[in-house]
């Protein structure tokens, strides 16, 4: 929703194009998918609807019982995805389930695309999310591991109750799925599993068209059904199977592209791991690190835990942790695009 976003809606008004930077800003498979014809109008569309989303937020932060400038502040951090708190012990400060739930609702909804908030909207009904591959499996991801890994803690003896298990394993799972980054709890004390399942959550989870960072569910939904294609073939040579999303079959440009993007991705990963681990940082720290970082997630695991920072860094290990954060983030292309003479050409 960011800088390109709102370049798109102001660069017509000069008499300059905006459809590249908008194709080159959305994700592979739903470049051409705008909400109108103009993608100034596009981009406005998608602006009410944040505006509107960030606004029941706050209002529902202070219903919850959050002052309000605590709850403005929260608002834009859990619809951007961003993760910042007014306070050090982040939400865990106000140890409120209400304030937890508030914000678990509107980080998933911040994690879906917005473009099918808009269409819900319009329609005045939730179909538009039945009907999204990503919605549903977004959600269905976050549900089932929200009630497994609470199981395992509780099994585990981490909280004496499931529901208490639940109820901070859902806040902080949601938070780290969704890259947003809250903090209630440290999950550094448990055990192993949870944290890392919640990390490799935070690559997946979100929506294209989202707020989000990592890989974007869209992605993985290819990446999983080409292996399920690879392995149909290996049985049955001759036969044509076509990749399909949501009932849509993609062309192999698209799935050869978002398997470059992912081998791009995780080369990434070992690349910036390494350079951690050579600057002197223990294993877990520097693969969490790298992790969190890449995905905008926040939090790793040990000393960049939820209990500690970035702080304790050394120079190197903090430009190191800078690149990841950039390196998929922000589209490098797109901002090249405008340093070129031929965008600005009429």
């Amino acid at each position: 929703m960011g800088i390109i976003v709102l370049a798109v809606a102001v660069l017509p008004m000069l008499g300059v194009g905006g459809r590249q930077l908008y194709r080159a800003e959305t994700p592979g498979p739903v470049k051409d998918a705008t909400l109108a014809p103009r993608v100034a109008q596009t981009a406005k569309y998608l602006w009410l609807v944040y505006a509107g989303i960030t606004f029941a937020c706050v209002v529902a932060l202070i219903i919850a019982g959050m002052p309000v400038f605590d709850a403005i502040c929260h608002a834009f951090a859990a619809l951007s995805l961003g993760g910042f708190s007014t306070h050090d012990a982040s939400v865990g400060f106000y140890n409120s389930t209400a304030i937890e739930a508030v914000l678990i609702v509107f980080m998933v909804i911040a994690a879906l695309n917005f473009a099918t908030h808009f269409r819900a909207a319009r329609r005045l009904s939730f179909e538009p999310y039945a009907s999204d591959p990503e919605a549903r499996w977004v959600i269905r991801l976050i549900a089932v591991s929200c009630v497994g890994v609470a199981l395992f803690l509780w099994h585990a003896g981490t909280y004496d109750t499931y529901l208490t298990a639940l109820r901070h394993v859902s806040f902080k799972l949601v938070s780290l799925a969704t890259d947003c980054g809250f903090a209630s709890v440290d999950y550094n004390q448990w055990p192993a599993f949870a944290p890392v399942w919640m990390l490799f959550l935070s690559c997946v989870t979100v929506s294209s068209g989202s707020t989000g960072g990592g890989l974007k569910m869209f992605r993985s939904l290819i990446f999983a059904r080409q292996s399920q294609r690879e392995m149909m073939v290996l049985v049955h040579p001759t036969a044509v199977v076509p990749l399909r999303i949501g009932g849509h079959a993609l062309p192999d440009s698209i799935v050869e592209s978002v398997l470059a993007f992912i081998f791009l991705y995780f080369m990434t990963v070992a690349i910036l791991t390494f350079a951690l681990l050579a600057s002197g940082l223990d294993f877990v720290s520097a693969f969490s690190a790298i992790i969190a970082c890449i995905n905008n997630a926040g939090p790793g695991l040990n000393e960049v835990g939820p209990a500690g920072n970035y702080a304790g860094l050394t120079d190197v290990q903090k430009w190191t942790c800078t690149l990841a954060t950039l390196a998929v983030r922000i589209e490098i292309l797109t901002l090249a695009v405008l340093f070129t003479g031929t965008f600005w050409r009429k």
